[in-house]
């Protein structure tokens, strides 16, 4: 509120009496250009889903509330336990799944065993039926055609339009157009993001996306958990209680140094899942080991730093889609767009040889030096800042420019105002003010006399009365009617141009989403590829090969990612499989020796080679890997109603046997503990033989147990496909010396009682131990150890015997028939 006042009062510095004074509010400090704080504002992202499935194929489209982005799946086939929809939904965890109320029986019973799923974290979806008439193929057309698309130009005809979203929609692809008239329908109806808004804000979409899932590596979340791929810990600051999480010691979190929040997405989108695109993973390979070069060292730390100046677009372009733009989204978008800009510059200068450098310097159009410049020459950002509102810059529109320099000169003639109405007012009044109040206007303030008591008293000749605020009357006059009439509402009218322009602005953008999306595609590509490559400096990663006729894996010299980070000294072991012998590895040794860091050590390495990574390993050839399975850990859960052993069988074991190929990787670590000895022994040699009967076609086992009888009784045939190996010790006296060297042959004991001690246990219990385990193996019967007994008797002896020296005989209180009945005979009942 901008106030003039005349006042008869001296002031240090100030106006003389009947003089008039011009006196502005306090404002603020402006504060500099900052970075905002982005995650503060996110809202969770939620995924909905829509499924199709008929004939044996699946049609999937879903909708990412974080992006606002559609992705569609074309019409792909599916087993009738359609495990495709299962992979599916264990990768994106939707928040709901929309279907048809007409299904068969197939999908019925899937999707009545996905409602059922108690356990599900960390909660079920919503399974919601919409009549099957909203599937039909022609209102789904319709739908999609007729949709209000942000990245389309409103000057594109009808058939512009059509034939534009062809370029982008498969429609041919029956099911999938239906799912995706299907979901267009569920968000309309939800209204999903903008449940708020005016009924005529339609939900918006900023782009379609296609994904597929061929060519992809099966690995099942016990497998993600067991090798420490992903691991989610509780996070130690009471401020992020809400979220609860973060990454722990993980493969995930070693590798993730990406500078920009989608490209953390982007590496995440990449762990879960591994392809066997042999191009796609040459092309990420071959811009990791561009980076490795010393002399592109500070290249890549330049790129890196532009990158984490990209920030989250789809986020800002969903809030111009719904006029919510905040005024550090300018400035976010600002900065990316130069960012990008920087980054293009940057890989024209690369070989234009490797696919994303060339994709970058040619996709980067000049729409986004359009874009920056437009950013630049329109919006005032400390204006902007300083007003907490968008802001134009001088010289844009001459309109506005002129009621600025009328709304900055409003000081010094308002106090003239001011002085005027003072000459025509009571003697009495001290001081007057002319003040301006957006939407209401001029109004002419004076202060409130001792003498003015009651409502009649403020009546004054000549003026309106408006309202009484902190003992000042404010009135309307004749000369700020005048004002009104001449100046009109200033602040009002430039806040309204300086909307309108920013609407204009915010068209200019959107018109331009399709090409921003795609800078934040290729950035974060390149963001994962450079972190990919940072680690693989520093950790000494080497770079693997793949070799499409191998079905297994040549590791030399590979490292645990992990335990290398956390040992002092790590040995490296070797590890082959895949060709036509030793298929099924079969590997004994101590507790402790390094059987099971061994086993993740080859799961890892290729993991790693899947995703386009650089390996811990001297060298690594990387077969025709179609799926990684593992029996590690015992998942333990209440919620399941399942025991350790029967979780063993059923969702690790199981899947192992029925699902493995000649192309499997299948880890199993000390399988059948959970039982009975004898009957746990028996079902791992059943699960051997199986896998050893299917001959060629058997899958790449490796096999950790401590069952020596395994070898021992020979329940295993023998043959070319078995391989035994241990890990290699010494023992120097009563010691053992561990070697963590594997080798092969076969373990001579399992060593439990070197174990034992390293565990803290007593000697004597130990050494009992010892002798009940060499009674059993030679099938004597085990008795009580008499030392012990006797050393027991001796102690309760002494006890009574303690006992009795206490006695006070000369007590006339003492009863001796109680204490032999509560003290003697009680003691005398364990010493005979």
């Amino acid at each position: 509120m901008a106030s003039v006042a005349a006042t008869p009062a001296r002031t240090p510095n100030g106006p003389g009496p009947g003089e008039a004074s011009a006196s502005f509010p306090t404002v603020a400090s402006v504060p500099g250009p900052r970075e905002p704080e982005e995650e503060e504002e996110e809202e969770p992202a939620e995924i909905h889903l829509c499924v199709l499935w008929n004939s044996g194929y699946l049609g999937i489209a879903y909708y990412d509330t974080s992006d606002s982005t559609i992705h569609f799946m074309p019409d792909a086939p599916d087993h009738e336990s359609l495990k495709l929809l299962q992979r599916v939904l264990d990768e994106i965890d939707p928040r709901s799944v929309v279907t048809s109320a007409k299904q068969d029986e197939n999908m019925t019973r899937f999707l009545g065993k996905l409602a059922s799923q108690e356990h599900r974290e960390p909660k079920r979806p919503e399974i919601i039926f919409l009549p099957n008439v909203d599937f039909g193929l022609e209102i789904s057309k319709q739908r999609l055609l007729s949709g209000n698309y942000s990245f389309i130009p409103d000057s594109m005809t009808t058939t512009e339009k059509i034939l534009f979203l062809s370029s982008i929609i498969p429609f041919d692809c029956l099911l999938m157009v239906r799912a995706l008239g299907g979901l267009l329908k569920f968000l309309g109806r939800r209204r999903i993001g903008v449940e708020l808004e005016d009924y005529n804000v339609s939900v918006p979409i900023l782009g379609f996306k296609k994904f597929v899932l061929t060519h992809l590596v099966s690995i099942d979340q016990d497998t993600y958990s067991v090798l420490q791929i992903f691991k989610s810990e509780s996070h130690p600051s009471v401020y992020k209680v809400a979220s609860g999480l973060k990454e722990g010691l993980s493969l995930f979190g070693i590798l993730n140094r990406c500078r920009c929040k989608w490209g953390e997405k982007l590496l995440r989108l990449w762990f879960t899942r591994p392809t066997q695109d042999l191009g796609e993973l040459n092309s990420r390979l071959d811009v990791i080991q561009f980076f490795l070069l010393p002399q592109h060292l500070d290249m890549a730390q330049m790129l890196h730093r532009l990158l984490g100046h990209i920030k989250n677009v789809p986020l800002i372009l969903k809030r111009m889609k719904l006029s919510h733009t905040k005024v550090s989204d300018w400035q976010v978008l600002y900065k990316t767009v130069y960012s990008a800009l920087g980054l293009r510059d940057a890989c024209r200068s690369l070989p234009q040889s490797i696919q994303l450098f060339r994709d970058i310097a040619q996709e980067f159009s000049d729409d986004l030096h359009h874009i920056a410049s437009l950013i630049g020459k329109v919006v005032d950002f400390e204006g902007s800042l300083a007003e907490n509102r968008f802001t134009v810059l001088p010289n844009i529109d001459p309109e506005i420019d002129e009621k600025k320099r009328r709304l900055m000169g409003l000081p010094s003639f308002l106090t003239e105002v001011a002085r005027k109405e003072l000459e025509n007012l009571d003697s009495r009044i001290p001081s007057c003010s002319v003040i301006y109040i957006p939407l209401i206007g001029f109004l002419l303030s004076i202060p409130r006399l001792p003498s003015m008591v009651e409502t009649s008293d403020f009546e004054i000749e000549g003026l309106d009365f408006m309202f009484l605020s902190e003992e000042k009357l404010h009135y309307r006059s004749a000369r700020t009617k005048e004002l009104d009439a001449l100046l009109g509402d200033l602040h009002c009218d430039i806040r309204d141009q300086e909307t309108l322009l920013m609407h204009q602005l915010q068209c200019q953008v959107l018109a331009r989403a399709a090409i921003l999306t795609r800078v934040l595609d290729l950035a974060s590509r390149l963001d994962v590829l450079l972190a990919l490559a940072s680690a693989a400096r520093d950790y000494g990663y080497s770079r693997p090969r793949y070799s499409p006729q191998l079905l297994g894996v040549r590791i030399q010299n590979g490292r645990h990612p992990l335990m290398e980070l956390c040992a002092r000294t790590f040995v490296p072991n070797s590890a082959e499989c895949g060709g036509d012998t030793g298929r099924v590895k079969v590997i004994t040794g101590p507790n402790s020796s390094g059987k099971s860091i061994y086993l993740k050590q080859v799961g890892l390495i290729t993991f790693m080679a899947l995703v386009g990574s650089f390996v811990p390993a001297k060298e690594a050839d990387i077969g025709a890997v179609d799926a990684i399975f593992t029996r590690i850990h015992s998942c333990e859960s209440i919620s399941l109603g399942l025991s350790t052993f029967m979780i063993d069988l059923n969702q690790q074991v199981a899947k192992a046997v029925n699902n493995a190929t000649e192309r499997s990787l299948v880890l199993v670590d000390e399988f059948g503990k959970g039982t009975n000895t004898v009957d746990g022994l028996a079902l791992l040699a059943a699960v051997i033989r199986h896998w050893l009967a299917l001959g060629p076609t058997c899958p790449n086992v490796f096999v950790a147990t401590n069952f020596l009888s395994l070898v021992q009784l020979q329940l295993l045939p023998q043959g070319p496909l078995v391989q035994y190996l241990t890990m290699e010790t010494c023992e120097d006296g009563n010691d053992l010396v561990f070697f963590y060297q594997v080798c092969e042959g076969v373990a001579r004991a399992s060593h439990a009682s070197h174990t034992a001690a390293q565990a803290g246990l007593p000697e004597k219990l130990i050494a009992r131990g010892k002798q009940v385990s060499d009674l059993i193996r030679s099938g004597k019967p085990i008795k009580p150890v008499k030392e012990l007994l006797k050393e027991k008797q001796m102690e309760n002896c002494q006890t009574l015997v303690d006992k009795f020296l206490k006695l006070d005989l000369e007590d006339p209180s003492l009863d001796l028939d109680i204490f032999m009945s509560q003290e003697v005979l009680p003691a005398a009942t364990t010493i005979l």
